[in-house]
């Protein structure tokens, strides 16, 4: 399967407004894609446009609410109207509830499904028909570490993540029954520093947190622009999401300890927070086109992503390390 250059390539970006996805609107068009960005809010979208279009691109911006499958049909309508085709789908958005289950309402969970597991599925259900009709494309699903492993005080987010990643499964393995050469992808990030934390509603009684550390937007922002060009099935986030990733299927009870020690406090601040201050669960927060979090200061590197993205090298350091483990063991028994 091979995919278009950026350069040549029209992509949508949905939920662009802030975060990683404004970030990876901007990096698609630095690389010279021609996009259509979407996002709830008409203002937030008109600055990234200009944004973009200041830079010497072209973007056009679509306003639609994710959970109504007309919205979303919409994007990929327009993207086609205006660019001739569609060639990479992002699909972003989610909101989340920081509470636990039992502190969690029968509607507040289903708004989060209705946002961050059947927006994705109406985006898959948007784009396919065109990708198909092009011959190729990329399906690009932004899901989580969550779709790996639940965390406390999450379960609607959780549940959401983990849905994508079964719905996708089947879908991928459908077209590759099919013979369709659409490359369908899930990027699970770690815990990144955006404004998501600072837009769930919470009942924790403080602003919520991520269990750090945190990684910058601009990461992910880069995996989905190095799987727009290079068909992958998963890609991680972050050296943690590929720990826990690790752990969670070296034993489950094993992650559990661990989350048991870190999953609850981890994920409370210090600043208080009301259920009835400030979110984006049912509405858009205003005027934040932030790309970064509150907590640039916990923000790390990660090593394991730029392996994954040079697979001759990543190939190369599990010799070097298997070959050590040789010698290691070589010696340890000639010692004998």
């Amino acid at each position: 399967m091979q995919l278009k250059p950026i350069n040549q390539q029209v992509v949508a970006v949905v939920g662009a407004s802030s975060g990683i996805g404004r970030d990876t609107a901007l990096q698609f068009a630095k690389r010279g894609a021609k996009l259509v960005v979407s996002a709830r809010s008409e203002s937030k979208l008109a600055s990234l446009v200009d944004e973009i279009r200041g830079n010497g691109c072209e973007a056009t911006a679509v306003v639609a609410d994710v959970s109504v499958f007309e919205q979303v049909k919409a994007i990929a309508d327009r993207t086609v109207e205006v660019y001739g085709r569609l060639d990479t789908w992002v699909h972003l958005p989610a909101v989340g509830i920081f509470a636990t289950f039992d502190n969690t309402t029968p509607e507040e969970f289903k708004r989060v499904i209705d946002v961050s597991l059947m927006g994705q599925v109406y985006g898959a259900m948007a784009a396919l028909p065109h990708l198909k009709r092009e011959g190729r494309g990329a399906l690009i699903h932004i899901s989580s570490m969550e779709g790996v492993r639940s965390l406390p005080y999450q379960s609607a987010y959780s549940a959401a993540k983990h849905g994508i990643e079964g719905f996708i499964e089947a879908m991928r393995l459908e077209l590759q029954h099919e013979n369709i050469p659409v490359s369908v992808t899930s990027v699970k990030p770690s815990v990144i520093n955006t404004p998501f934390w600072n837009n769930g509603l919470t009942k924790l009684g403080v602003k919520p947190a991520g269990i750090p550390p945190y990684y910058d937007p601009r990461l992910v922002a880069d995996a989905i622009l190095y799987v727009a060009e290079h068909p992958t099935r998963d890609f991680l986030v972050g050296d943690s999401a590929r720990a826990l990733a690790a752990l969670q299927r070296l034993s489950p009870e094993l992650a559990d300890s661990l989350l048991l020690l870190i999953g609850f406090q981890g994920q409370r601040s210090n600043q208080p927070k009301s259920p009835d201050d400030r979110n984006n669960l049912y509405e858009p927060v205003p005027s934040d086109t932030r790309v970064d979090g509150d907590y640039s200061h916990l923000v790390i590197p990660s090593v394991t992503d730029w392996l994954a993205k040079n697979p001759a090298l990543q190939l190369g350091a599990i010799a070097g390390v298997m070959a050590l483990a040789l010698l290691a063991t070589q010696s340890f028994n000639n010692e004998k």
